[in-house]
């Protein structure tokens, strides 16, 4: 921004990434998920300026590597009909890149609710996720609670409720998937080929949303992990899979295009924390071994300054 920019609000929000899905697949033709938000957050703040310099054109500075963060900023601004503003976005994102953690649609979801707030105005995850899938194809933590998504053409936002109680132990071994390359491959016969499997996965998991029972998702999840191995396969899900087995784990989950595995535990004995160290024992190969929450998704407001921005066309 040039030294005669005027600040003129501010907002910091934070967005969390996601273990792989819990599962995924086609329903009547339409693609969706269901998403796996974890205790690993996206942290986004927007300072707003209107520019003084008498250039017209909107202005995202963001960080070399944001360049989709800066176009979601840049729609939310366009969106509301404020094209005399420029932004300056900052982001702290731990979350690992192309691994199927949701590190990109964190930030999406997390810059643009920041970028709403800034501007006095409170964006529901309906908007927020319609702004993101413009930008690409994004998954729903944007979502309450555990949520059905359309990751690819948002037809499909239903949350299905708050997750019980359950902890996550997640393994990596390696790799990297694009994740835009790999949505522009058409896979929709394999899809369909596995439609079965997925559909009762989706009907486990919300039977076990809806009773609280960490057993049914878990159930759910181990099915639509295995189906996913004729789309994405992963060479080391039998070994993780017989790992959960013997530690009393009710299942796995995959990032159906990505490489993470998760190894998903009922909380309510406490045993995550064993858990981890177990797997740290018996995959010393892994790149990352990591322990989280499920959490219900959605984008929290971390801070909002908005000072002076008038108009909002939301």
């Amino acid at each position: 921004m040039s030294s005669e920019s005027l600040l003129v609000g501010r907002a910091t929000a934070r967005a969390p990434g996601v273990c792989g899905e819990l599962v995924q697949g086609m329903l009547g033709g339409v693609y969706y998920l269901v998403t796996c938000p974890i205790d690993f957050f996206s942290r986004v703040t927007v300072d707003l300026y209107v520019n003084t310099s008498g250039e017209n054109a909107t202005r995202v500075d963001a960080p070399e590597d944001c360049a989709k963060t800066a176009c979601a900023v840049a729609q939310t601004l366009a969106r509301s009909g404020r094209d005399d503003l420029e932004a300056r976005v900052s982001v702290g994102n731990p979350i690992p890149r192309s691994k199927g953690m949701g590190s990109s649609s964190a930030d999406l979801a997390a810059a643009i609710t920041a970028t709403g707030l800034a501007l006095g105005v409170d964006l529901g995850p309906e908007t927020v996720a319609e702004i993101a899938l413009a930008v690409e194809p994004t998954d729903g933590v944007m979502v309450p609670g555990l949520a059905m998504f359309d990751h690819r053409e948002g037809r499909i936002k239903d949350s299905i409720g708050p997750p019980p109680p359950m902890e996550i132990v997640a393994l990596d071994f390696g790799g990297t998937v694009d994740t835009l390359e790999f949505n522009r491959t058409d896979r929709s016969d394999l899809w369909r080929a596995i439609d079965g499997e997925t559909t009762e996965a989706l009907e486990l998991v919300k039977a076990g949303v809806e009773h609280c029972e960490p057993a049914l998702i878990g159930r759910g999840a181990t099915i639509s992990a295995w189906a996913g191995q004729r789309i994405l396969p992963k060479p080391m899900l039998p070994a993780v899979a017989d790992f959960a087995e013997s530690i009393g784990a009710v299942g796995v989950n995959v990032g159906h295009s990505g490489t993470i595995i998760g190894v998903l535990l009922d909380a309510r004995p406490r045993r995550g924390k064993s858990a981890f160290r177990q797997a740290r024992e018996a995959f010393p190969e892994a790149e990352m071994v990591h322990h989280f929450r499920l959490l219900g998704g959605g984008v929290q407001t971390v801070e909002a300054q908005p000072v002076d921005v008038g108009r909002s066309g939301f």
